[in-house]
């Protein structure tokens, strides 16, 4: 695969030898290339302005700047770079507020390794990854009784940005949603665009928990990704 065509990788994280060793193992992998490894997020941040990465796995807890520092300065910004917040302090019941700070997934570094490619790929291709357990939490936590979506008229969704909507709560990628409505990828991502304005969100994860607690769909049609 040629250099261009990989997906690039940032770390921060201020555990050295973790660092060393995901690197190590990312790269093994012919799919993706670290290109930026950082042991806190201010010296992030310096780094950015000139080398982007598309996934960014990034870590909570850091003495010189933490991930919640990170996350709150890239909502400033206009990125397309998707992250992934990988942590030991890790709760499932933080999995709303890390995805209503613009993070594209959460997850514990108790995870094997095998699991992450998975995880880089989703992200990569739908904008959001759900774990199995994080879904169940979904399914348990929202209520029933929620209100109905009751829009106002320059924020109604459209027929079309509903059927995006309902594929991409399937984990579709861009491809396959053109694919089913027979429309171009091109379109598929101007309607993605026009519903996270519409709905106020910043990622694909924001949109899927807005179909939820809009009664757009139900938390059970949400398709979990085999690992």
């Amino acid at each position: 695969m040629k250099e261009s065509e990989k997906i690039k990788i940032g770390i921060v994280d201020d555990d050295l030898l973790f660092v060393q060793l995901l690197k190590d193992y990312i790269d093994k992998d012919n799919r993706y290339q670290t290109i930026l490894t950082c042991t806190g997020g201010t010296a992030f941040l310096g780094e950015i302005e000139t080398n982007i990465p598309d996934i960014l796995i990034l870590d909570l807890r850091m003495t010189d700047g933490s991930g919640l520092d990170v996350l709150s300065a890239l909502s400033q910004t206009d990125t397309e770079m998707k992250i992934i917040v990988l942590s030991s302090f890790y709760r499932r019941s933080f999995m709303g507020q890390m995805l209503k700070m613009g993070a594209h997934a959460f997850l514990s570094k108790e995870i094997e390794l095998s699991e992450l490619p998975a995880v880089i790929n989703a992200v990569h291709e739908n904008g959001h990854y759900f774990s199995n357990d994080q879904v169940e939490v979904m399914r348990s936590q929202l209520s029933n009784k929620l209100p109905e979506f009751h829009a106002y008229s320059k924020d109604d969704l459209t027929e079309r940005e509903i059927d995006v909507l309902k594929l991409v709560c399937q984990q579709m990628s861009t491809k396959e949603i053109a694919d089913t409505l027979f429309i171009s990828p091109k379109t598929v991502e101007t309607h993605k665009t026009n519903l996270m304005i519409k709905t106020c969100v910043k990622n694909m994860a924001g949109l899927v928990i807005y179909a939820v607690q809009n009664r757009i769909i139900d938390a059970n049609e949400i398709v979990l990704l085999d690992k």
